[in-house]
């Protein structure tokens, strides 16, 4: 099959495009015809070598999480699915993904709503998935909450908007870019925040939640801004900011959180039930072809993107 990978940690570059073996899926698990993948910012971070110290040092080393496409095959002990069927999810581990083939787990993987397509659909898992557990299990959003997303316009930010009302906030406010701005508003947000003429850290507004989807403040600077009983949550823990933090939250009622978002097929059922209602919605910036991933990284790496950038594959 033809497949992202990489040799060696580094830039872009160092992405090829090429032959890789396909996958086989155990037991439990199933193969995906891949239709469409995406690219999400843990992406760079794993082929510039920032996770390695958790990785397997051998290479290659495949890229991506996010999957929809058909099943292809299906392992002996698989109930919910087969072949022909459309589906979704994450691939388990750090890559796999960008891939004409993949394999999920089967208690892991969602059938694709009917008013989704394969592209709609390879935009929502990895960042639809980081954002509930970020509002509603790390945070969590409580109802009429007061709620701010630094970095609403990017992948998680987007789908952060739409999950914070739908867990109930009673406000829910929005930093981003000049250029995103009306993009962000449209999503639900009922203010709107330049982040390059506008410091939330610094301002007199207060907020019940701030969750930081942009990984571009810390929890001692958002502290001033949280009320009492506050809580920030952020997917990208720096280890001396989180030492910091946990001392300063120890003579306060103000908590913060750091976490990386877990595969959970409970969590894609109810994704999965909101974009079937129209609850939520993908975003979709850019798409590009499957060999041209290393230019989706390098535009996604700018940091403006609205949304999510996919690939498509089939």
């Amino acid at each position: 099959m033809k497949a992202i990978y990489f040799n060696e940690y580094g830039p872009a570059s160092v992405l090829q495009y090429g032959e890789q073996p396909t996958p086989k899926p155990k037991a439990n698990q199933i193969l995906v015809r891949v239709q469409a993948s995406s690219v999400n910012p843990v992406d760079w971070k794993i082929r510039e070598g920032g996770m390695k110290l958790i990785m397997s040092p051998a290479f290659p080393k495949l890229m991506g999480r996010d999957v929809a496409g058909e099943v292809a095959a299906v392992g002996d002990d698989v109930v919910r699915f087969t072949p022909g069927d459309r589906v979704y999810g994450m691939v388990a581990g750090m890559g796999g993904a960008n891939a004409e083939y993949a394999v999920l787990e089967e208690v892991e993987t969602a059938f694709i709503p009917d008013n989704l397509g394969f592209e709609q659909a390879a935009a929502v898992p990895l960042v639809a998935i980081t954002a509930l557990q970020a509002l509603r299990d790390h945070a969590p959003v409580l109802s009429g909450d007061r709620v701010l997303i630094n970095g609403a316009s990017g992948g998680v930010g987007a789908m952060a908007v739409q999950i914070a009302w739908a867990l109930g906030a009673g406000e829910v406010i929005g930093t981003c870019g000049p250029d995103n701005m009306e993009m962000v508003r449209s999503l639900g947000a009922s203010q709107v925040y330049n982040y390059k003429e506008h410091d939330f850290t610094k301002d007199q507004s207060r907020y019940d939640v701030v969750f930081d989807a942009a990984g571009k403040s810390s929890f001692l600077e958002s502290k001033a801004c949280l009320r009492n009983n506050g809580r920030y949550v952020t997917t990208i823990p720096d280890p001396k900011a989180i030492a910091a933090a946990v001392l300063s939250a120890a003579f306060s009622s103000k908590k913060q959180a750091a976490f990386m978002a877990k595969n959970s097929g409970s969590d894609m059922a109810l994704i999965s039930a909101w974009l079937k209602a129209g609850t939520i919605h993908p975003v979709i910036d850019r798409t590009f072809p499957l060999s041209e991933t290393s230019a989706a990284q390098e535009y996604g790496e700018q940091g403006e993107s609205k949304g999510k950038i996919v690939l498509t594959v089939g």
